[in-house]
């Protein structure tokens, strides 16, 4: 199976990064997580994507608050799917970073997610690597499944109560 690879731009993401890398592994997938900076250590962040592919990742998840640059410049040395994780930020509450994510130039897309959307975005790389081992698309089959039934067993008790 493809691994994920997790790069966070600063520590001060972890927290909210927890729940991606939680959710990656709830679903059986090799993970491995890194905190390089887009601005700090630019050469790093250029080696980790160029070698992603060869050391056996299949999606790369980036998590950036303010500027956000992360997600657009692993995407810039790989070819696999990069997924963009805005961060809330204090000044515009994670919008400055959710439009730098979004607004790639053409020819570097990178996926976006929700303002601290971990949790989709893991969902979103184990959807990927599910095109091609079914294993994994059983496994989100019956995640999906299991939401279906709670949503339906919350209606009953609603349904009930207001009867």
């Amino acid at each position: 199976m493809k691994k994920v690879l997790v790069v966070m731009g600063s520590d001060s993401d972890l927290k909210v990064m927890e729940k991606c890398v939680d959710r990656i592994k709830a679903f059986d997938i090799p993970v491995e997580v890194r905190i390089c900076s887009a601005h700090r250590t630019p050469a790093a962040a250029e080696e980790l994507a160029r070698g992603a592919a060869e050391r056996g990742f299949g999606v790369i998840i980036a998590a950036a608050g303010k500027a956000a640059h992360l997600g657009g410049v692993l995407a810039a040395h790989t070819t696999l799917p990069v997924i963009g994780v805005p961060m809330a930020t204090s000044v515009m509450g994670g919008m400055d970073s959710l439009l730098s994510i979004v607004q790639m130039p053409k020819g570097i897309p990178v996926a976006t997610v929700a303002i601290d959307g971990a949790d989709n975005a893991a969902i979103l790389a184990a959807q990927m690597l599910a095109l091609a081992d079914k294993e994994l698309a059983d496994k989100l089959r019956r995640f999906k499944a299991d939401m279906a039934e709670e949503v339906t067993a919350k209606d009953a008790l609603v349904k009930e109560r207001f009867a």
